[in-house]
């Protein structure tokens, strides 16, 4: 886990394409051994085989779209490259290609679709901690060096892969908010929310500017928070040797233990981005980028799958306060999970009723930025 995150800080503090992407194969390496951790488990060692080996080609995809770039402008250096681009030199049909290749990669980093189809299985074979860990700490890093490459390199081009990224952010809500419905299986569910998440987020890096910056970094890190909690629920639940995954062990949970009852609604609204709750002020933040970028039909449709998700996520509450127990499961506390599960609840109610200093620091800092 620690080899992750050095990954990951390598990947964003990076300003060189060379040094991202071995920033970003550290992150990938210590992510398939983590997935596999429990290597007695069929399904763990079947999750991190499956991320292997999708993993892979999509580092080789992206590697090569680096290549390429390299090949054009004959520079990794993000910022050369973006002066490169910006002397008006798009008349390379290999530049068209590299874009492709860029997108694919950081597409399957983030769980974007159609790169998707590892989410479920490996967010479910995965323990629950290192799922909850894979959902939120890579999935921002990702987004942090996807929205730098193509704002920062490839800035001139806008006009070339924005529409490309809008067709994936909207397939990607699409089919996200769509799937989780059918799912039983909790972390499932959370696998296809994740997805749809990432799809909401991408309409900071189309927005782009300060704006998009801005909206994308604050979404980010409420959803972290209010993702954190809701995997924090699940991992408390267990009666033995059994773990509390599927949606139905939820049942009745209001009248067997209120506290988690109540934290996990909390969580559920917010991710549904309903007020008071973080989960509505990061989405509003993103819709009204899109909005004034001149886009407020993406917007619109980003609210129309919002209500959509508000069914599956709705669907947890109603097993837990409007059904009855059919067996009581013992939550396996430790100090360190309540404490994880008491600073990310009261985090999502308080941005959520107060968010005037997280924007702040967002707002904060861009202006900072070089």
């Amino acid at each position: 886990m620690l080899l992750a995150t050095a990954g990951m800080m390598v990947m964003v503090s990076a300003g060189d394409l060379i040094m991202i992407y071995l920033g970003l194969e550290l992150l990938s390496i210590s992510l398939y051994t983590l997935a596999g951790f429990k290597r007695h488990e069929s399904r763990s060692v079947e999750a991190s085989a499956k991320y292997l080996i999708l993993g892979s080609f999509s580092s080789a995809i992206l590697l090569y779209g680096i290549s390429i770039l390299y090949g054009i402008a004959g520079t990794t250096n993000l910022k050369a490259l973006g002066a490169f681009f910006a002397q008006g030199s798009l008349d390379n049909p290999g530049l068209f290609m590299s874009i492709g290749f860029l997108v694919v990669g950081f597409g399957f980093k983030v769980a974007a679709v159609p790169f998707h189809m590892w989410t479920p299985d490996v967010y479910e074979g995965s323990p629950t901690p290192v799922t909850a860990y894979m959902s939120v700490a890579p999935k921002a890093a990702s987004f942090a060096v996807f929205l730098r490459v193509f704002a920062e390199s490839l800035g001139a081009l806008k006009a070339h892969w924005q529409p490309i990224l809008i067709t994936l952010a909207i397939a990607t809500m699409i089919i996200g908010n769509v799937v989780a419905i059918v799912q039983d299986n909790i972390k499932r569910m959370l696998a296809y929310s994740s997805i749809a998440h990432a799809g909401y987020a991408l309409i900071g890096i189309i927005v782009g500017g300060s704006l998009g910056t801005m909206s994308l970094m604050l979404y980010l890190m409420i959803y972290a928070v209010m993702n954190l909690g809701a995997f924090g629920v699940v991992i408390l639940l267990r009666k033995g040797t059994l773990r509390g995954e599927e949606i139905t062990d939820f049942t009745g949970l209001a009248k067997s233990n209120p506290i988690a009852a109540f934290i996990m609604l909390v969580f559920m609204f917010s991710l549904a981005g309903i007020p008071p709750t973080a989960g509505f002020v990061a989405k509003f933040y993103l819709f009204m980028g899109a909005v004034e970028a001149g886009m407020a039909w993406l917007a619109v449709i980003g609210v129309l799958l919002s209500a959509v998700s508000a069914y599956y996520y709705l669907r947890v509450v109603m097993v837990m306060y409007m059904r009855e127990p059919a067996g009581r499961f013992d939550l396996a506390t430790s100090p360190a999970t309540q404490f994880a599960l008491v600073v990310t609840t009261v985090a999502v109610l308080f941005f959520g009723i107060y968010p005037t200093p997280l924007i702040d620091y967002t707002k904060a800092a861009i202006l900072q930025t070089p």
